[in-house]
């Protein structure tokens, strides 16, 4: 580095580096202190994505033991099922840790196995505090703790959302109000009801439609240096299910309010415009 001193390559969760430690992707550079307290920095060289070894930081043995010398054995195992593969053959579906590894075995029959050995394991190591997760569990909460945050700033989208619908309705109801008596004159002149309400509806609809493609588009390109790197996958059915609902209540709320227009006495109308 800048200091003269060895760069440790290390490899970690992509999670862990864009939100745990901010440090950004690939080749980027930071800092820790080995177990002397002497600065030495690590880059990363590899990232991870959704793996069970989120909050862990990888780095090769020998440089661990340069750093942390005065660490001993180990405290974090990774157990493999025990299935013994052919040569050349093609690699199976990633199965639960199993006593026998049958490649017949039902998901229950793992489960069962997989649970008798965790008990063999922690029973024998229980003076080494030893604890088996299944890799399915423990990725299924780092996951639970991510949809948690997805789900909150979900909920408050969705807030926003009802709130801008609702406002939405209002300034459609208000600019009919407005228009009472420009309806009224255009009703006095011939026009007939239903053809005011079609009238003003697809003037709504345009702005509507217009509206949501603006929008969409300016959060596809504000979405897109989020996506691409990730490669997260969109929900298009909720997404157009949104779309749809925010579609059908302008122009229900526009139909309503220009209905009720309409409706009103001409004459009466006019006197108060």
């Amino acid at each position: 580095d800048d200091t003269g001193r060895d760069v440790i390559p290390v490899v970690m969760d992509v999670s862990m580096a864009d939100y745990t430690l901010k440090v950004g992707g690939v080749g980027a550079r930071f800092p820790i202190h080995d177990s002397a307290g002497r600065d030495v920095t690590l880059q990363i060289v590899g990232l991870l994505e959704n793996s069970v070894l989120q909050g862990n930081v990888l780095v090769s043995e020998a440089n661990f033991v340069k750093l942390f010398p005065d660490v001993a054995g180990y405290r974090y195992f990774l157990i493999e099922n025990a299935k013994q593969r052919r040569e050349g053959e093609a690699p199976a579906e990633p199965q639960a840790l199993a006593e026998n590894g049958s490649a017949g075995a039902s998901p229950s029959q793992d489960a069962r196995s997989l649970h008798e050995i965790s008990q063999i394991l922690e029973s024998t190591l229980a003076d080494e505090g030893f604890d088996a997760t299944d890799a399915r569990e423990q990725l299924a909460q780092f996951l639970a703790v991510q949809n948690t945050y997805l789900a909150t700033f979900q909920s408050l989208g969705g807030l926003g959302l009802l709130l801008g619908t609702i406002g939405l309705a209002v300034v459609q109801l208000r600019s009919v109000l407005e228009r009472r008596a420009e309806l009224a004159l255009m009703r006095a002149e011939g026009f007939a009801p239903s053809r005011l309400v079609r009238m003003v509806v697809e003037e709504n609809a345009i702005l509507l439609v217009g509206g949501l493609i603006i929008g969409c588009a300016a959060a596809g390109i504000a979405l897109i240096p989020q996506w691409m790197p990730h490669g997260a996958s969109v929900p298009w059915a909720t997404l157009g299910l949104l779309l749809t609902a925010i579609a059908a209540v302008g122009l229900v709320a526009g139909w309503l309010s220009t209905r009720s227009a309409v409706r009103a006495p001409i004459l009466a109308t006019l006197r108060g415009d």
